[in-house]
């Protein structure tokens, strides 16, 4: 049966094991967010992403975090990593985690042009694209519902939230955010989701994030 305890229960043994959304991640730069809720009177499913530059991997990708009761495959936390960006090579050709200057950023295929100096850090490269580019940069439709069955309808999309800081010491089933989520899926009124907590998901309030 679905319950606000057994939907806090699977976010919280996501935590445990280190698969919830972490934005204090210190190997991945922080870039953009988003959070889907879907679900009817029997279904849930609970989507994340993190768009985030990680030089180690040399890469921009939006990680799909995913819960829920009708998954369509592995098992809830990560999902799915969308790589982002198609030429890395051309704009960091040597590794140094830094903008080589006059080659556009493309995204699927899209050259993206950015006002931003040689030597600029990639992260705040990417960051740059996001006002104008967000919806290329976040996954669409087709990649969102690659995780959950097809029929499932939409009941609410979060550009900012309040995030825990630190998951080990607030978990996500006593945190206010994720508690009122889960009102909402096991409800299906979006309507409870009434936050008091200011939002803390940019990029800006993790300046720890990726310093590793």
């Amino acid at each position: 049966m679905m319950t606000t305890s057994s939907i806090l229960g699977q976010l919280d043994a996501s935590a445990d094991q280190g698969t919830f959304p972490d934005l204090n991640n210190g190997y991945v730069h922080p870039v953009d967010v988003r959070l889907h809720l879907f679900g009817d009177a029997t279904r849930w499913a609970l989507l994340v992403e993190l768009l985030g530059y990680n030089p180690r991997e040399g890469s921009l990708a939006d990680v799909l975090h995913v819960y829920g009761n009708c998954l369509t495959g592995g098992r809830p936390g990560y999902g799915t990593f969308l790589d982002r960006v198609d030429n890395m090579a051309e704009i960091d050709p040597e590794g140094d985690e830094v903008y080589a200057g006059g080659a556009p950023v493309i995204v699927d295929g899209t050259a993206l042009t950015v006002a931003a100096d040689a030597g600029t850090p990639l992260q705040d490269v990417f960051r740059l694209l996001v006002p104008e580019h967000r919806e290329l940069l976040l996954a669409d439709e087709t990649e969102l519902r690659a995780e959950i069955l097809a029929d499932l309808p939409a009941l609410l999309r979060l550009d900012e939230w309040n995030q825990p800081e630190e998951l080990w010491d607030v978990p996500p089933g006593t945190h206010e955010t994720f508690r009122l989520l889960a009102e909402v899926l096991n409800s299906g009124d979006a309507s409870r989701y009434r936050p008091t907590l200011p939002p803390n998901t940019h990029w800006a309030h993790w300046p720890e994030a990726g310093t590793l």
